[in-house]
């Protein structure tokens, strides 16, 4: 039987802008299992980001719960929760926020500097930020400031970021938005990669291409969940072309 990492259950949000009540997530349900890659798609508004950013507890639900390994995330004090979000999630961004006063490599071991139930020396720390940045493939650029490296490049160095507390799951808000297809494929290649080694990645994607690479796709339109599609896991060799095709065939069904 699957383990389930993530579980969430009948979550709502509600903004009131104007006086008026936005139903931005209404009784959403579903569940991640370990070793998962999930892609979440929808049209522009309908509720994919408020979803992710409500499931990583980055913004309170309304009502719902969600549990990440077991333990409700939506009952935890603010401290605590700010914990599990730094010792048990990894977060990628479109938006590569970096320190521009610190250089690559130390904005990847950052996080770890702060976790402190992980008892882990500077050395042990910087040494598996230089072992990441090596399966990235972006060691060379470990000393450099942000801006002195390519947009694919700083994406790999936040996949880095992501994962320097061990993580149980990594939340990405359209990791390959900001990229050209070549820095996207490139992405997207080591978040697979990452994946096929026992990484639970659950993600926002506009992009069915990086969507097709995912071992199922969850559609959500005016905040409820309509559908889902089982791709199975990625690996080299497969035609990714047919995988697309499949997809985008499920999601013109799917009304999109």
């Amino acid at each position: 039987m699957a383990q389930k990492i993530l579980k969430v259950t009948d979550l709502c949000k509600t903004y009131i802008t104007n006086k008026k009540q936005n139903n931005a997530l209404r009784n959403v349900s579903f569940e991640v299992n370990k070793g998962e890659m999930v892609a979440i798609m929808g049209p522009s508004g309908s509720g994919k980001s408020t979803l992710l950013y409500t499931a990583s507890g980055m913004d309170d639900a309304t009502s719902g719960e969600v549990e990440l390994d077991g333990e409700n995330i939506a009952a935890m004090t603010k401290k605590k929760l700010a914990n599990v979000r730094l010792e048990k999630m990894g977060f990628i961004f479109q938006q590569m926020h970096m320190l521009k006063n610190l250089t690559i490599l130390d904005n990847i071991i950052l996080p770890a500097t702060e976790a402190k139930s992980k008892k882990r020396s500077r050395k042990e720390i910087k040494e598996q930020g230089e072992s990441l940045m090596r399966k990235m493939g972006i060691i060379e650029t470990a000393g450099n400031d942000i801006n002195e490296v390519s947009g694919g490049q700083l994406q790999r160095a936040c996949i880095c970021r992501s994962m320097i507390n061990d993580p149980k799951i990594i939340f990405a808000d359209e990791p390959t938005g900001a990229l050209n297809r070549s820095s996207s494929d490139e992405v997207m290649d080591m978040l697979c990669s990452l994946n096929r080694d026992g990484t639970t990645i659950m993600m926002v994607t506009h992009d069915a291409r990086v969507a097709s690479k995912c071992s199922r796709v969850l559609f959500i339109v005016d905040g409820e969940i309509r559908g889902e599609k089982e791709l199975g896991i990625f690996s080299e060799g497969m035609n990714i072309r047919e995988r697309e095709r499949t997809l985008n065939n499920w999601l013109m069904e799917m009304g999109w």
